[in-house]
């Protein structure tokens, strides 16, 4: 089973194709577990609605289960608290022009 760094750099390797910046900057990824051989996400996306969801997601397992060891990924997505502008990472915001 990889360590805890291991999967947020995996997860680093995807990014929000509307944005351009990867889902952990963007303060997507709420909480990681590593339970045996399962990956458990919390995260959220933009909107409930958001277009890219559905590949954001479906990247997150791929990702996931082509690290060593991990044999399933849980991913829970929740919509509380709601992702904003304020999630994003101190890179994020520079790379987005926020102050």
């Amino acid at each position: 089973m990889p360590e805890k760094e291991a999967v947020y750099q995996a997860l680093k390797q995807i990014y929000d194709p509307e944005v351009g910046i990867n889902i952990v900057d963007m303060g997507l990824i709420y909480d990681l577990a590593l339970e045996g051989n399962k990956v458990v996400v919390t995260m959220t996306l933009t909107s409930p609605g958001c277009p890219a969801g559905p590949l954001i997601l479906t990247q997150v397992e791929q990702k996931l289960k082509a690290l060593e060891g991990v044999e399933d990924v849980d991913i829970n997505v929740v919509w509380s608290p709601p992702w904003s502008p304020d999630l994003l990472s101190e890179d994020a915001k520079d790379q987005l022009g926020i102050f």
